[in-house]
């Protein structure tokens, strides 16, 4: 379940700044069709923070129902409330969904032995597969190797979503664990390096753009074509990059309104992509013939 390109998945929002339900089925339609392996909903990049409990529900079942069986659906359920991430979880499995993506609590600010109790407890009262997901930048609390070893021990716990860009770290895990539990690429930049380190895929946020290219990026990796895989990596790094000129999912909200995917509404507290940077994404899209070029 847990390898070659997921896509972290935008959640289109019409011009009011309601869910887009029609619109977000057609996104996980593409993605299938373009080769996505697995569909992730709710996660950073699908502005979870700010749907409601409901609206963060019906975008799981509509990704499940959408998704059709044909790839997994591994659904963003953390919080940093221990009982509310329970509640979503248990949402999640009674939808269909294939797995769950828990984030690590954010704001209040475990120590180690609060992420084992806060993992450990989702585990114990949720029977799906969980994905751990650490991002210390944005959530100001780093799930260390040691401690991602002290979890994967469960048998609920079969993956970590690694956004540290920290190729040690990833390395540390693989020494740690073994294959007690699947690592995958948090950080698009570091995706090849972290597949060398022993990782199995990437939960991406470029995929939302270019999904058959992240694709076929991994599928070189996986059939031992490193040279293939190399020139992949290489060729989708200007799309990495303009995917975090701005806070995610600003950028990427951005591209794939120019794509005409999606619409160009956020949810406040973000704000629409300004320029420079709208030029620069569009330029970094056309580049890649994914949008037409800019006319005088």
């Amino acid at each position: 379940m847990f390898r070659g390109s997921m896509v972290a998945l935008v959640t289109p929002l019409d011009a009011a700044g309601r869910v887009d339900e029609q619109g977000l089925a057609r996104l996980v339609e593409w993605q299938v069709a373009q080769g996505t392996r697995g569909i992730v909903p709710c996660g950073t990049t699908g502005e979870s923070a700010t749907l409601t409990h409901g609206e963060h529900c019906r975008v799981i079942e509509i990704a499940i129902e959408a998704a059709a069986g044909r790839v997994p659906v591994i659904a963003g359920s953390g919080s940093n409330a221990t009982a509310e991430a329970i509640e979503l979880t248990r949402f999640a499995k009674k939808a269909g969904a294939d797995a769950a993506l828990l984030i690590t609590p954010y704001y209040n600010k475990p120590n180690q032995d609060g992420l084992v109790a806060h993992f450990s407890a989702i585990a114990n009262a949720v029977d799906l597969p969980q994905v751990l997901y650490n991002v210390p930048g944005r959530t100001a609390v780093n799930m260390l190797p040691e401690t991602v070893a002290r979890l994967a021990s469960h048998p609920n716990i079969v993956a970590v979503k690694e956004a540290t860009g920290s190729i040690q770290a990833t390395g540390d895990i693989v020494r740690l664990c073994g294959d007690a539990i699947a690592v995958l690429s948090g950080d698009d930049f570091s995706n090849l390096g972290l597949l060398a380190m022993g990782a199995t895929g990437a939960i991406s946020v470029t995929a939302n753009v270019a999904p058959a290219q992240m694709a076929a990026m991994f599928d070189a990796w996986d059939r031992g074509d490193l040279a293939e895989a190399r020139r992949l990596h290489y060729e989708l790094l200007p799309l990495h990059e303009v995917m975090f000129i701005d806070t995610n999912p600003i950028p990427v909200k951005a591209a794939t309104a120019m794509m005409g995917l999606t619409g160009p509404t956020l949810r406040l507290p973000l704000t629409p992509l300004r320029e420079p940077k709208v030029a620069r994404l569009r330029d970094a899209l056309a580049a890649k013939g994914l949008v037409r070029e800019r006319t005088a």
